[in-house]
């Protein structure tokens, strides 16, 4: 994937983000008690936590481009509660899981209240919109089992949502909108000030598992005690998770900053972002800096590359583009045409069940993971921090009863079939490959 920044692909978070210079490469060898791989929401977290619970211990992160380089930088922008694959139909469990993941959000917050961070941070709620009579049925009915279960998520009419032909939309008032790439890199110095070693354009090429990790790249060779894989869809490459996560890319597009006659054309109301009821998920996001992000809503928003390449190497994205701009129209017909400024491609870590997995793997029990957020990451990647950060602590009991607690993925096929499959089902129906629990 090109850096995050460059022409062809950049993300327009850096529109709304500060200049950034990336922090020297690795250049020698390095004895360290945690190396923490990848530069994104997971590996950060991963290090203030850990860096802050145990600050004798020497940390080193280790990214293979820039900090927000991946999924973290790219993303839709919002900030959710829920964890993605999970319907929780008991009481008690429909208030663990949604006070367990807010407090992912809640982290978040932290890091912007404490550090003093411009990471286009709101948390005015966010919608999801229902878009046929028995999916609204079921959501207003969802509203009120977990408004009985102690949860404050609201029903809304369709026209708060602004899109159009919606039935109705369930708000929930904590989640909201960051700028992931503002956000990470406005951490790095807290990072360093913690004493955690940062090493950006560092990729790991080589990880030889024993009681000492031995890591190669190619600038030296970092030995570690532990190391934590927070490398979400470029997992597979470092040799993990290759039978059970998918890198599938994901398109989308901003408009150029939308003045405030347009954003009342639009409908939109006073909320961060919003996603439907799709199987190929419409979703959009009000940034800080006006701008409107969008994405999903057909095949086209999506593609997987053969042998699960992370890196999206199409000639003629064009395609993706277009059929993006066309259900932007579809569900903003109001607003008429809008002005498209910034077109770019992220890798998404998907599971079969859209369930993530965090845990601690390996002979000598010291690889930490986190990862198959499956689109649905910013906030349980915040949380993976702390989470990780436990377990490499002992404290196991905290997190047992989650979904997401050394789950076992399911497993793909592999390749061709992996690639056949995945061509054929979603031309034949139009969604994506799913496996139900």
């Amino acid at each position: 994937m090109d850096e995050i920044g460059s022409d062809d692909n950049r993300a327009c978070w850096l529109a709304e983000a500060q200049p950034y210079e990336p922090a020297p490469p690795l250049d020698r060898d390095e004895t360290v008690d945690v190396a923490v791989i990848g530069g994104g929401l997971t590996g950060v977290s991963s290090a203030w936590h850990l860096s802050r619970r145990f600050p004798d211990r020497r940390i080193t992160l280790l990214e293979a481009r820039v900090l927000g380089n991946g999924a973290s930088g790219r993303s839709g922008g919002q900030a959710l509660t829920g964890i993605n694959g999970i319907e929780p139909t008991e009481p008690a469990e429909i208030r663990r899981i949604y006070e367990v993941t807010r407090s992912g959000i809640d982290v978040i917050a932290e890091w912007v209240q404490r550090h003093g961070l411009d990471a286009g941070f709101s948390r005015r709620g966010c919608l999801e919109v229902y878009t046929l009579p028995r999916t609204a049925e079921a959501a207003h009915a969802r509203v009120e089992r977990w408004n009985r279960a102690g949860v404050p998520v609201e029903w809304l009419p369709g026209s708060a949502s602004g899109i159009d032909g919606a039935r109705g939309a369930l708000r929930d008032p904590t989640c909201g909108r960051v700028n992931g790439a503002a956000l990470l890199r406005g951490l790095r110095p807290v990072l360093v000030e913690q004493g955690v070693a940062v090493h950006e354009r560092t990729p790991v090429v080589r990880i030889e598992e024993d009681r000492v990790i031995r890591l190669t790249t190619p600038g030296g060779v970092v030995r570690a005690g532990a190391v934590v894989l927070a490398t979400n869809a470029y997992t597979p490459r470092l040799g993990y998770f290759r039978e059970s996560v998918l890198p599938l890319h994901s398109h989308v597009i901003a408009t150029s900053p939308l003045p405030a006659e347009r954003w009342s054309a639009l409908g939109w109301g006073a909320h961060d972002g919003f996603a439907d009821d799709r199987d190929r998920i419409t979703f959009g996001c009000r940034t800080a800096g006006g701008r409107l992000l969008f994405g999903g809503g057909s095949n086209d928003a999506y593609a997987y590359s053969y042998g699960g390449d992370p890196v999206y190497r199409a000639a003629d994205p064009g395609r993706a583009f277009s059929a993006l701009e066309s259900r932007l129209l579809a569900c903003f017909p109001a607003a008429g045409a809008l002005p498209i400024a910034h077109r770019w491609t992220g890798a998404i870590d998907l599971t079969l069940d859209r369930v993530c997995s965090m845990g601690v793997r390996g002979d000598h029990r010291n690889v930490y993971f986190a990862l198959g957020f499956s689109g649905h990451g910013v906030s349980l990647a915040a949380l993976a921090g702390r989470v990780l950060c436990d377990l490499y602590g002992g404290d196991h009991d905290s997190w047992r009863d989650l979904p997401f607690y050394q789950r076992r993925l399911p497993r793909l096929p592999p390749e061709p079939l992996r690639w056949l499959g995945y061509q054929l089902y979603t031309r034949l129906t139009g969604r994506s490959p799913r496996r139900r629990g």
